[in-house]
């Protein structure tokens, strides 16, 4: 499916969204941020899906916003409200573009070419792992324009790097590339630009073949506990999902057929 900013298609149970402005480097304009609220809504209510791959068209995973929202766009009108109290609810709708994608049911993947600067380095954070091309850099500039990463890269981030790279990457707007990303923790894997969605779809693929119980429930277990008691208690309410799922039933039923077959040679 084709909207021109941004593009939807489905492999079986992959989906894959990409960014489609490539001679803007993909930056986000109003339009894509329309597209990918469609979007997000058409993924989270899928129960088909096993896995999410995000990539961008060209050479650019996302250079970041447009920079004509800043003079024209919801960025220039957020920066007129009078107050801050005023500027909450159009900010929220701003740093929450991404937010939907670590409550999807399933894993997603970003496909990271080029340049992911500023909203496309957060989004590239926001999913559960980073496949990176050799040529891809990460950058937060926000500071540059006196302004904050808003996205997620505050909380995201340090829990990937440590804090102190983290602060590195966002008070001083360090510059980082694939192989340094891959060497903190930030990248996944980093392999060829020619070789990016085929290593994100294999990827894809292998999270396909797992337990969509267990993914989900570890998943939430990761995403949602901020203490030790708060991570106990999702972990046994997600065990317990686990354990009445079907694919736990299969993996039992494997695992005494393979106790039989070991006992009968034994013997």
């Amino acid at each position: 499916m084709d909207s021109g900013s941004v593009r939807y298609e489905r492999r079986d149970d992959v989906a894959i969204m990409t960014l489609a402005r490539p001679a803007a480097r993909n930056a986000i304009d109003e339009s894509m941020r329309a597209r990918v609220h469609r979007i997000s809504d058409q993924l989270s209510s899928d129960h088909s899906i096993r896995c999410l791959v995000v990539a961008g068209d060209g050479p650019t995973f996302c250079a970041g916003v447009d920079l004509s929202e800043f003079t024209t766009g919801a960025i220039a009108d957020f920066a007129q409200r009078s107050t801050p109290n005023a500027m909450l609810d159009d900010g929220w709708q701003l740093a929450s573009m991404f937010e939907w994608i670590p409550r999807l049911p399933f894993p997603s993947i970003a496909a990271v070419r080029g340049h992911a600067f500023g909203a496309g380095m957060q989004l590239a954070l926001a999913c559960d792992f980073r496949i990176l091309a050799d040529d891809a850099v990460f950058g937060l500039p926000e500071m540059e324009y006196g302004l904050v990463p808003d996205m997620g890269a505050t909380y995201r981030l340090p829990r990937l790097i440590g804090e102190a790279r983290a602060r590195q990457l966002i008070l001083l707007s360090t510059v980082v590339g694939a192989w340094s990303a891959e060497q903190v923790g930030l990248a996944t894997r980093v392999v060829p630009a020619a070789e990016l969605m085929d290593s994100a779809l294999d990827l894809a693929i292998q999270i396909a073949g797992k337990s969509a119980t267990a993914i989900t429930a570890a998943r939430s277990c990761l995403n949602n506990s901020s203490t030790d008691d708060d991570h106990l208690r999702l972990a046994v309410r997600a065990q317990a999902d686990c354990l009445l799922s079907p694919e736990f039933r299969d993996t039992q039923t494997r695992l005494r057929h393979r106790t039989t077959t070991d006992r009968a040679a034994r013997t």
